[in-house]
């Protein structure tokens, strides 16, 4: 396959480069990333300013811009190429749970998506970031199968890998999103206490089994299929009685 390569880490991440590795080995990839760290971006896109692609070497490209952006540009502008898939990551630190509606890797899997492109956002969970092999591994034997999976034209699978020796994976769980509880308090900066910083994620609420923090937990390669429609369909009812009150 010829495969989009993006991430929100910058494209001198580790994890971008051990994922170009691994699927360099079967597959023709192109990376296309944020020229530093983006994380936290979600599906914004730059709309103020135009964004200028810099070619790092044959097959890399930096730009000062989101996740987003790069999967877009490189879909629908300045590439010729075509594409098959397009993989994000491999993100430093977990996308579990509610981390999803933030997280910048999984934005530019959904961008993809948008385009029209199956699409995978892969993430080593653990802040320690010790096994971005045992990732880049996994993700090599996902991608290697996702021709054969029926999944829908609407369809993000979300890939979480542990952060463990590639031997210690226990195996694959399909799951669903987890929990987690409100987000810690901002804190003001040690220096200037009119600068504040915003808080860390929250502790996990809804870890039980079936859950990504159950797999990741108890050493569980994690896929969730995610859908890109918000649409809370069972309130649907709810809302239209309540507005027929106005």
């Amino acid at each position: 396959m010829r495969i989009l390569i993006s991430n929100d880490d910058g494209y001198l991440a580790q994890g971008i480069q051990v994922l170009t590795k691994y699927l360099s080995i079967d597959h023709q990839v192109v990376v296309v990333a944020p020229s530093e760290n983006k994380s936290a971006a979600s599906s914004s896109l730059t709309l103020d300013k135009p964004l200028k692609p810099i070619k790092i070497n044959a097959n890399t490209y930096s730009i000062d811009a989101t996740p987003s952006d790069c999967v877009h540009l490189a879909l629908c502008g300045f590439l010729e190429d075509k594409f098959d898939l397009v993989v994000t990551g491999i993100n430093f630190g977990p996308n579990l749970g509610d981390d999803v509606i933030y997280s910048g890797t999984v934005a530019g899997a959904i961008e993809g998506r948008f385009l029209g492109l199956p699409s995978v956002a892969v993430s080593l969970a653990s802040w320690e970031g010790k096994n971005f092999e045992t990732a880049g591994k996994v993700a090599q034997q996902v991608i290697n199968k996702i021709h054969i999976s029926q999944l829908s034209h609407d369809t993000v699978l979300n890939v979480n890998i542990p952060d463990v020796a590639y031997e210690d994976i226990q195996g694959f769980q399909t799951t669903r999103l987890g929990k987690r509880h409100m987000s810690e308090k901002s804190t003001q900066d040690k220096d200037d206490a009119s600068l504040y910083w915003i808080g860390e994620n929250g502790k996990e609420a809804d870890n039980g089994v079936g859950t990504d923090f159950h797999a990741i937990d108890n050493n569980y390669v994690s896929v969730t299929p995610l859908q890109i429609d918000l649409t809370k369909y069972n309130e649907i009812d709810t809302v239209s009685q309540w507005l027929d009150n106005l």
